[in-house]
């Protein structure tokens, strides 16, 4: 079976490596040429680390084991225990994942896809260096996924308006979970990535920059201070995008592509793993019909929970509440944040 992977982030390389394990002829489309960074988060759950190992992948990072939540001020937290999670620097993970690819037989081409069109049994792709065909098509091409639009599969955008600013700096990270900032209008992650870098992801409304954010988190600016910021900070947004459906025929859509509710839980990848071998699985058997419920099987639970949760915060009142009743029931939310996250 021929297969084209769009987009080349870890999701699609992921794709395009259990693609080629399972057999197919795999060709990966990804417009850029650089090491593949970007505003994203970095911390890996549990289920993201086992993923990968799953294919052999084992990136360099820090170990965490925890999320910790804590006020703008930095006096008032509650941590939940997730178990052995892993921060990776987001280059380092795609260097670890193209060498996977590399090694499974999957071919690169650096050409940029702009639309595609489904016959009954085969996908037409066409692309900046002409047209392709393939008898399936995985569109790992991200929030913005020329895939979604081009297969007609593009839901209205949602409500939510919230940007992500991420930033990297030299500092031996001084906790063993990742801490997420809770501001009065949006938060700040900070992932442990290596023994002497930390990245820093600040979500909040559009039209700040990203020491406006931090400067609303007063404990985390001053955690920082004194640390040297290493290279640029990079943005993305807006973050709430969705599809009508994850799959039609012989166009799958894994990750981001397939519908992105928002950062809160830091669940991302693992989705995208789950998706991916989802994708994988129904095409190898033929059965391209069952992706679209296997999809939405798989990830009820998170993207209920992170909607929930979204949506809830998004009032005041219920933002200004949360860390402290959290922190009268620790357990309980505890509970709530590996329920999110696995």
């Amino acid at each position: 079976m021929r297969a084209i992977v769009v987009g080349g982030g870890p999701v699609g390389l992921y794709a395009a490596t259990l693609a080629a394990l399972s057999g197919m002829d795999v060709t990966l489309f990804e417009a850029r040429t650089g090491d593949g960074d970007k505003a994203c988060g970095e911390g890996l759950m549990p289920l993201a680390v086992s993923a990968l190992g799953a294919i052999g992948v084992e990136p360099r990072g820090r170990p965490f084991s925890g999320i910790r939540y804590l006020d703008a001020t930095g006096k008032r937290q509650v941590r939940a225990d997730i178990g052995c999670g892993l921060g990776v620097r987001r280059t380092e993970l795609v260097r670890a994942l193209r060498e996977a690819a590399l090694r499974t037989g999957v071919s690169t081409t650096h050409s940029r896809v702009s639309s595609v069109r489904q016959q009954d049994a085969s996908v037409t792709v066409t692309a900046q260096d002409g047209r392709h065909d393939a008898e399936v098509v995985f569109g790992c091409d991200g929030l913005s996924s020329t895939v979604r639009r081009s297969a007609g599969l593009e839901a209205q955008a949602g409500k939510s308006r919230r940007y992500g600013l991420v930033a990297h700096y030299e500092v031996e990270p001084w906790s063993s979970d990742v801490e997420v900032y809770w501001g009065s209008g949006g938060e700040g992650y900070v992932t442990p990535v290596s023994e002497y870098e930390v990245g820093v992801a600040l979500l909040g409304g559009p039209g700040a920059s990203f020491d406006d954010r931090l400067d609303e988190l007063p404990a985390l600016r001053h955690r920082l201070e004194g640390s040297r910021r290493v290279g640029r900070s990079t943005g993305a947004g807006p973050l709430s995008r969705g599809a009508t459906t994850p799959g039609r025929g012989r166009v799958m859509l894994v990750g981001d592509a397939a519908g992105y509710v928002d950062a809160l839980t830091g669940e991302g990848l693992a989705v995208g793993f789950v998706g991916a071998r989802l994708a994988v699985d129904a095409a190898s058997t033929g059965a391209f019909e069952q992706y679209p419920s296997a999809w939405m099987q798989a990830t009820r639970r998170t993207r209920w929970s992170t909607d929930t949760l979204v949506r809830s915060t998004q009032r005041r009142p219920l933002r200004r509440a949360l860390l402290p009743m959290a922190s009268m029931v620790p357990a309980a939310f505890a509970r709530a944040v590996r329920a999110a996250t696995s």
